[in-house]
């Protein structure tokens, strides 16, 4: 007999921003570091003899929470990996959720009938990852194995043991980041022992526990942002208010505040429509973020030059979706960190920026007050 344990990866980029992660590269959150650790103490006392993952680097990530303090190898099988999400990869919910209506409704409900470009049919996830397991099964038995795969991979996977229909596939939950399933295979045959456990995580630690979309039968919880480019020639006021506001912000008065931000603006957005966006929640505007791309360029460095919600939509966990826009973008131009400017007095944003991983890496004085420049790594490894 072979004891399986089989365990979500930990959050990643895709889980935070709100985006299409399935074959897409991305790293895991600050959250999920936490995440890893957490597990890593689950397993503190138990032998484990192997460790097999997915070759994607969210999954590899975790899998070091239990190869790595009991000196094992990794080995890594294309077979875990996630759903490949073809034209879907790297969008956001938002888009999607709008736009494909029909596409998403069957990918939520009915995965068999879900078709898009470049994308894997859900049969064949079904025939892989049970493939690949079956082969970690049969080369260890005897043994105690761990291994690390994706939210859709697993949920195949669990719908072929318990022989779950797709057009059931509700039956089987949504997994947290990091939850744990034991699994034993005996006489050519897999059987489900607990699936989804994820009593090694606080409730702040679990953003699984805090979402919504899960429970409700529509599959979303209206939070999904999708990006439109901002008409900055055309929302010449729109623009300059935002700006104003968020100078006022950070230093106390719109002294020193100029209308040239807004010819900035104009010029990125001209040469790449999608450098200057605004964040739609459902037909509401949320907010914008302005990138600029000629900034930093020589260095690998992204520059993002202005973030903004609007009133009514800020402290509510939206803004991160917007750092999402500038990860994405940059990521595709090949750049390697992220960079922003900051009043030191602007406690709240600071705040905001340090959970999202950004740290000071230089500080520049001035009459109006200190100004903080802060980075962050978004090199895949």
């Amino acid at each position: 007999m072979t004891k399986l344990y089989l365990i979500r990866h930990a959050e990643a980029e895709g889980n935070l921003y709100r985006r299409i992660h399935g074959r897409y590269n991305s790293l895991i959150t600050q959250r999920g570091a936490e995440q890893i650790k957490a597990l890593a103490r689950r397993f503190e006392g138990e032998r484990i003899d192997a460790v097999y993952s997915s070759d994607l680097a969210r999954a590899m990530a975790t899998a070091a929470s239990i190869y790595a303090p009991k000196k094992l190898p990794l080995e890594t099988r294309e077979g875990l990996r996630e759903i490949a999400l073809g034209s879907w990869e790297d969008r956001t919910w938002g888009e999607v959720e709008t736009f494909q209506k029909e596409q998403y409704y069957y990918f939520t409900f009915s995965p068999d009938k879900w078709s898009v470009p470049g994308g894997e049919a859900w049969e064949e996830v079904k025939t892989r990852i049970t493939g690949a397991m079956t082969d970690i099964a049969r080369a260890n038995d005897g043994r105690r194995v761990a291994v690390f795969s994706h939210g859709c991979a697993i949920r195949a996977f669990l719908s072929v043991v318990l022989n779950v229909p797709a057009s059931e596939i509700t039956q089987i939950p949504h997994y947290d980041n990091t939850a744990v399933s034991l699994l034993r295979y005996e006489n050519g045959k897999f059987e489900l022992v607990y699936g989804g456990d994820a009593s090694h995580l606080s409730d702040e630690l679990s953003a699984f526990r805090r979402e919504t979309w899960w429970k409700d039968e529509t599959g979303t919880d209206g939070r999904n942002m999708r990006f439109v480019p901002f008409r900055a020639a055309a929302e010449r006021e729109k623009y300059l208010a935002r700006y104003r506001d968020a100078w006022i912000k950070s230093y106390g008065s719109d002294i020193g505040f100029s209308d040239i931000y807004h010819d900035w603006a104009v010029m990125r957005s001209i040469k790449d429509e999608n450098a200057v966006v605004e964040g739609i929640l459902g037909d509401k505007t949320a907010g914008m973020i302005e990138l600029a791309p000629e900034v930093g360029e020589d260095e690998g460095r992204g520059h993002i030059a202005f973030l903004c919600l609007d009133e009514a939509f800020r402290r509510r966990g939206f803004a991160v979706q917007l750092i999402g826009h500038a990860v994405s973008y940059y990521r595709a131009l090949g750049r390697d960190r992220l960079s922003l400017r900051v009043t030191r007095a602007n406690t709240e944003a600071v705040g905001f920026y340090e959970r999202c991983g950004f740290a000071v890496t230089a500080v520049q004085t001035s009459a109006r007050g200190d100004v903080l420049i802060m980075e962050k790594g978004i090199k895949l490894p």
